[in-house]
């Protein structure tokens, strides 16, 4: 596995350290194993993890500025443990309201010795941070409506909403509330994924 996840790394124009590398692949590894017995995801097979949770994670990771980060709807820790594995340097909190997601993301962050996540298990609407997040990302969200709207306490004065997506949604855009501007949209490229992939990122407006 490890030779295809440095195939994909090259292609995706990545580089990492062999450490790195080996916790994404023992991350693989866990995933699959536990999704058997909990359905973490409904993607089975190992390669696929690698090119859809894995590389898909991954390429988001030159769009993070600041050192505090969110993952708002986080799931079995995506893209939250892979951001994380690659950038050491920054602290993310993975947020999930389901118990065996948590848990499995606890365990992840023990075998592979992980000191900048914290994994917390609550409804985003009910969570309140102390301090505001540099960056609030989300890959779970039906709508950006949705994702504003419940997350809209997160960020600090100067932090971003980062919102992965399929396609470009124009649609949604044209429906922004008044008080969130679009500041930035990067069109993703993941080696071996069919479909366009966007990370839109947004600001609040502040008030003059």
């Amino acid at each position: 596995m490890l030779e295809r996840l440095n195939g994909l790394l090259m292609q995706a124009g990545i580089v990492i350290t062999d450490t790195q590398k080996s916790q994404l692949v023992q991350l693989v590894e866990l995933l699959h194993k536990w999704n058997k017995a909990y359905n973490l995801t409904s993607v089975r097979d190992p390669d696929a993890m690698l090119v859809k949770h894995i590389l898909d994670s991954l390429v988001v990771s030159p769009h993070l500025h600041g050192e505090r980060f969110i993952d708002v709807g986080t799931g079995p820790g995506l893209p939250g443990l892979p951001l994380a594995i690659i950038n050491p340097d920054k602290q993310f909190v993975l947020l999930d309201s389901l118990g065996k997601r948590i848990n499995f993301i606890r365990q992840v962050i023990l075998e592979l010795g992980l000191t900048n996540v914290t994994p917390i298990k609550s409804r985003v609407e009910e969570y309140q941070p102390e301090v505001g997040f540099d960056g609030v990302l989300s890959r779970a969200f039906a709508s950006l409506e949705d994702m504003l709207s419940w997350c809209h306490h997160l960020p600090s004065e100067q932090g971003s909403f980062l919102a992965l997506k399929g396609q470009y949604p124009a649609e949604e855009l044209a429906q922004l509330p008044a008080n969130i501007r679009l500041v930035a949209c990067h069109e993703l490229r993941v080696p071996e994924l069919e479909g366009e992939r966007h990370l839109l990122e947004f600001k609040h407006i502040q008030p003059e």
